[in-house]
């Protein structure tokens, strides 16, 4: 997805709920600091998006989510999800990301720093993640380190916690 389509989801996602500011949970965050990345490592056609002032609004999101009319028309759409959908470390929400201007009607987006977006696919851990988490190692735009010390401070058990040091190590090797 290309950053003018991220606007789109969003300009739209404001449209229908009235609300100004979006937080960006997954791939599409990586727009935050990233906003001209190669379209090869963001291959996802779903934004991930929750109303940061008015959560129960992002229900109402579905009208531009999958199998939309929305969807339908421009092969991309937003995907309503909640601060549940992710495994992050503490004090995510401190670390998000302003998306630079774009074509939005003044809606916002707050995306997920990178480090933190990659701990949540290294919870997740879905094929596709582990792809993400490579690609993002092997162009430098995770740091081995701030992995290392985010994966400390994410709600999950010891054995869980081992097990994805491995994979941070074996993604920098």
């Amino acid at each position: 997805m290309k950053k003018r389509e991220l606007d789109h989801v969003l300009r739209a996602a404001g449209e229908i709920t009235g609300e100004k500011q979006f937080i960006i949970i997954g791939s599409q965050s990586l727009h935050g600091k990233h906003p001209d990345l190669a379209d090869k490592i963001l291959l996802s056609a779903e934004v991930d998006l929750i109303a940061k002032k008015n959560p129960e609004k992002t229900a109402s999101l579905n009208f531009i989510g999958v199998y939309s009319r929305f969807h339908e028309t421009y092969g991309y759409y937003a995907d309503p999800v909640d601060e549940a959908t992710a495994t992050l470390p503490k004090g995510w929400k401190g670390r998000l990301v302003n998306l630079p201007p774009g074509d939005t009607l003044g809606v916002n987006g707050l995306c997920l720093d990178p480090h933190d977006l990659a701990i949540a696919k290294y919870v997740a851990r879905r094929e596709k993640d582990i792809v993400f988490n490579r690609a993002l190692a092997a162009r430098g735009i995770v740091e081995r380190p701030q992995l290392l010390a985010l994966l400390g401070k994410t709600p999950i058990d010891a054995e869980a916690r081992e097990r994805i040091r491995g994979f941070i190590e074996r993604d920098f090797q």
